[in-house]
């Protein structure tokens, strides 16, 4: 009994470790991929022709925090994308699991929001398994060459804005436009836990 339950442990590790390989660390090169927009047509990072960077966003419509952040992740692409840095959202969650996350709601959110930005549906959730995320908002700042140069959370405040006194993904892209190095490249993403479809 012994050595099938170690056998089985050291399955469960492996199998740990090779998903783990997939998840993105800052300084790796990203994947592009293609996902389904709200408005039926499929988005690819290279169609921005112009961009110098991506504020690639995992979010969707019925998590809490998610809320909570639409109003500052609509701001940050009206702020950035003109200069080069677009938001492009994903929603990951299961629509099984999670109903209001559906497509259709998506398409319902987006309209009530007035999303600036593309807002995608990752129905096999492979971008979000490659990327690494695991919750909702999860960011990734790519620069235009699809390396990741910060992971985590948008600020330091959920709960109100005004209160934030870290603005974490502002900062990282502030120093890519100066050509730095981003001081702080990863914090830990606060929200609801992506939900996963059975395996």
């Amino acid at each position: 009994m012994r050595t099938v339950l170690l056998i089985l442990c050291c399955v469960g590790l492996f199998v740990s470790s090779k998903l783990n390989t997939t998840s993105l660390n800052v300084g790796d090169k990203a994947i592009d991929f293609t996902l389904k927009n709200v408005d039926g047509k499929t988005v690819s990072l290279s169609d921005f022709k112009d961009a110098k960077g991506y504020i690639v966003v995992f979010t969707c419509n019925t998590c809490p925090y998610a809320q909570a952040y639409e109003d500052r992740i609509i701001a940050l692409d009206k702020k950035y994308a003109p200069q080069g840095y677009p938001v492009v959202a994903i929603n990951p969650n299961d629509v099984e699991a999670k109903p209001g996350d559906s497509f259709e709601k998506m398409k319902e959110r987006a309209k009530e929001k007035d999303f600036p930005y593309p807002y995608l549906i990752d129905t096999e959730q492979k971008v979000t398994r490659t990327y690494g995320a695991s919750r909702t908002p999860h960011v990734f700042l790519l620069d235009k060459d699809l390396v990741v140069r910060y992971i985590g959370a948008i600020d330091n405040n959920y709960q109100n804005a005004s209160a934030a006194t870290e603005k974490y993904v502002e900062d990282a892209i502030e120093a890519l436009k100066s050509g730095k190095e981003v001081e702080t490249n990863f914090t830990k993403a606060i929200g609801c836990t992506i939900k996963w479809k059975e395996s």
